[in-house]
């Protein structure tokens, strides 16, 4: 089945341009021009990706990328005319999982579309014994790109699974945040004060405790974090 992409664009020529070079790669496409009716539309019938310009009248695409995210782990993709790396963090840390700064090809957006739905159709084929693992009492599915608790899934957005279970897959040290900003986010980071993976380890505290979990999250002053859990839970 061909996967549905919802555009938020108040410029029509470039709204027009990205849903041609979609639809010729074989994406079915619904274009908006603000947030607002993106947003109903959405939940009327939920798209497989959204690509959203943060320069939207009225509700603007952060906004609207923060509101996706409160009930949906959908991939977003941010759009800017703004080249700015605060900008990219900002967009990053409230969820999105990629951003593309204007002018960029049509090809390009296409390009990157197409690499978040080839890492998720990676993790969604047949299971083998090495794409299992337990750790505490969560169990990881890295085929299905799932994480589950007594066999409930926990609703996790793409980049909250990437930092999890890089933590996990790390489990025996502490990780700073600058490896984790080059391993998770892929920036290239020098000297620069963000605070995306304290945001990001805040959601998933929050996701942890609610379901009860004995995996915790420690922050390790200064320098990063670390994963552990409770043996005696």
């Amino acid at each position: 089945m061909e996967k549905l992409i919802y555009i938020a664009e108040d410029e029509k020529h470039i709204r027009d341009l990205e849903k041609i070079f979609l639809e010729k790669s074989g994406f079915r496409v619904e274009t908006f021009d603000c947030g607002e009716t993106l947003l109903k539309a959405f939940d009327d019938n939920p798209a497989d990706l959204l690509v959203l310009d943060i320069m939207l009248p009225g509700v603007d695409g952060l906004s609207i990328c923060n509101l996706i995210r409160e009930k949906s782990t959908v991939p977003i993709i941010i759009v800017s005319a703004k080249d700015s790396e605060m900008d990219k963090i900002t967009g990053i840390t409230i969820g999105s999982d990629d951003y593309l700064t204007k002018p960029f090809s049509p090809i390009e957006l296409v390009v990157r579309v197409q690499a978040i739905f080839r890492r998720i159709e990676m993790h969604s084929n047949s299971l083998r014994n090495d794409d299992m693992l337990t750790y505490g009492d969560l169990v990881v599915n890295k085929k299905r790109r799932e994480i589950t608790k007594d066999g409930t899934p926990i609703s996790l957005t793409p980049t909250e699974y990437k930092v999890i279970t890089y933590l996990i897959d790390n489990a025996d040290k502490a990780i700073s945040r600058d490896e984790l900003l080059r391993n998770i986010w892929e920036f290239d980071i020098k000297v620069i004060d963000t605070r995306a993976t304290d945001d990001t380890m805040k959601r998933l505290r929050k996701k942890l405790v609610d379901i009860a979990s004995s995996v915790k999250i420690e922050t390790i002053r200064g320098y990063g974090f670390r994963i552990g859990f409770d043996k005696n839970e």
